[in-house]
């Protein structure tokens, strides 16, 4: 039975067989007696994508990974990093920092900020996550092109990720069923990842996509 550890672009937590690409956390929001999550769903502002490997460490999902048999952050996973991002979340500096580092600076350039620093990025993302109480911005089909590739929209429940001029459709198992933009008229239509984010990749960062996108 899988554990309800998967996330959606839309910050969701789920129980599915498909892991994806990268774990991450926003904390200890589970009960590892039970490997079920708690009524919270964050308890740090900090949300984080992680590689699923390093330095060899090995860690029991949702279980007791801390010194004294205590939970540790409980272990989500995404499909992609364009994934972990519309959900709020950015690089970790432990087990990415070089990635994390490249995502900070570029938001400080974005911001006209001369020393940006990972709490400020974490503070403007917590206001616009929508698994935190953030709201998803109206977009209109003529905006799609102006949105750098990466971003993510949602029309209903549906998600899709922007590349190339095509929406993507997004699932847990990877994209497919790639469309042109105006297939998308009338729709309505809003923004999944956060104006913060978007803002970066404006900048230039590149997030790591699921393989699916090339077949």
């Amino acid at each position: 039975m899988p554990l309800q550890n998967r996330v959606d672009p839309f910050g969701a937590i789920h129980a599915v067989p498909e892991r994806g690409l990268f774990t991450g956390n926003r904390g200890i929001i589970h009960d590892p007696e039970t490997k079920t999550l708690l009524k919270k769903r964050w308890a740090l502002p900090a949300w984080i994508i992680c590689v699923c490997e390093f330095r060899n460490v090995r860690r029991q999902p949702m279980g007791r990974n801390r010194p004294g048999g205590k939970a540790g952050w409980t272990e989500l996973f995404f499909l992609d990093e364009v994934t972990g991002l519309a959900a709020g979340h950015r690089p970790c500096f432990f087990c990415r920092r070089e990635r994390a580092s490249d995502f900070v600076a570029r938001f400080g350039q974005a911001f006209g900020i001369d020393q940006p620093r990972a709490p400020m990025v974490d503070k403007r993302l917590h206001k616009e996550r929508l698994a935190a109480g953030g709201r998803a911005p109206v977009v209109t089909v003529p905006e799609l092109g102006g949105l750098p590739d990466g971003t993510m929209i949602a029309e209903g429940g549906t998600a899709y990720a922007l590349r190339a001029g095509k929406a993507l459709r997004w699932s847990f198992a990877g994209y497919a069923g790639a469309i042109a933009f105006d297939r998308l008229a009338g729709l309505p239509l809003r923004l999944l990842t956060p104006v913060t984010t978007i803002a970066v990749l404006r900048q230039g960062f590149s997030p790591v996509w699921h393989p699916t996108t090339e077949t």
